[in-house]
């Protein structure tokens, strides 16, 4: 915790508030106090002025990890797809760990995903990867990373959050990404009539018109809400699960600063949930991809005739 006095509630909310970079106006205030004379671009210095930036607000935080860990997995990939390009000698080390992840995947998109596109399997790939890199940053010491933060850049109370897929900003970004590509596909397979009709006469169906005029607003709305439910449960879902992983090690963190009697529990617990965060964390970079990968063969499902 931090040197400074600090209650638990505000050591939680500081570790689960997020880097904001957004536009505060004139007057912006921090615990009543007004910190800004005039309108300008900057971070954000408390929760209510997170609040005041509003919708186009940015999580500094959250996108350069996303975007280095990307980084990091699309640098290490290319380089073990050179290097057993020009190796034609037995795998060793990282790339005996990178073809068994790559035929894993692809041997789990050949085993749902039954039609043609050369798209699914390297999105498949790209998605289990890059989440399981993300998640794996809730392995890290809760304080390691904010602490460091804070002295390089001189700002002690910097927020820091350091596992961006406890932000639902970015699972509901991959999600709806996921979503808008189901779309797409459904309606290059289908043709737009074909999507529309698969809204609109399922799951009620009658062979006669007049009977169906009465259904098809029924069916519109029930599948509406189920297609709209697909990207929100699959983003919540795993926000949820990272979340609750994070803030279960923020309560152990906490417990190693409340005395010599706790602090020997609080590393036992560490450990422990340590060990069985390593089964989530996976997991749920297995749920996502799947999911993702039978979405898109649902959208490239024709072969039923409406």
């Amino acid at each position: 915790m931090s040197a400074e006095a600090q209650t638990s509630s505000e050591y939680i909310l500081h570790h689960l508030t997020n880097m904001t970079y957004g536009k505060l106006p004139a007057g912006s205030y921090c615990d009543g106090t007004q910190v800004l004379a005039r309108e300008s671009w900057t971070l954000a210095h408390c929760d209510e002025q997170i609040q005041q930036m509003g919708f186009f607000a940015i999580h500094l935080d959250s996108m350069g990890w996303a975007i280095t860990l990307g980084l990091v997995f699309s640098f290490l990939f290319a380089r073990v797809a050179r290097k057993a390009a020009t190796n034609s000698g037995a795998p060793t080390g990282l790339q005996n760990i990178i073809e068994m992840v790559i035929e894993f995947v692809d041997g789990t998109v050949n085993d749902i995903f039954h039609q043609k596109n050369r798209l699914i399997a390297p999105m498949a790939l790209t998605i289990f990867v890059w989440i399981f890199m993300m998640n794996l940053m809730d392995l890290l010491p809760v304080d390691w990373l904010p602490q460091a933060a804070g002295i390089l850049s001189g700002n002690s109370h910097i927020f820091m959050k350091v596992v961006p897929t406890t932000d639902p900003n970015v699972t509901l970004g991959m999600s709806f990404t996921v979503f808008g590509l189901m779309l797409f596909f459904s309606i290059r397979e289908k043709g737009l009539i074909g999507f529309i009709k698969e809204l609109t006469l399922h799951p009620f169906h009658a062979p006669k018109w007049y009977v169906n005029v009465f259904l098809v607003p029924v069916n519109l709305v029930l599948e509406t809400v189920s297609l709209i439910a697909k990207p929100i449960s699959l983003g919540l879902r795993l926000f949820g699960n990272m979340y609750a992983g994070e803030m279960i090690f923020i309560l152990i963190a906490i417990m190693f600063g409340a005395g010599m009697f706790l602090f020997p529990l609080a590393g036992v617990l560490q450990w422990a949930w340590a060990v069985f965060h390593i089964l989530i964390i996976t997991l749920q970079a297995f749920v996502f991809m799947m999911l993702t990968i039978v979405y898109m063969s649902m959208a490239h499902d024709v072969s039923e005739e409406h």
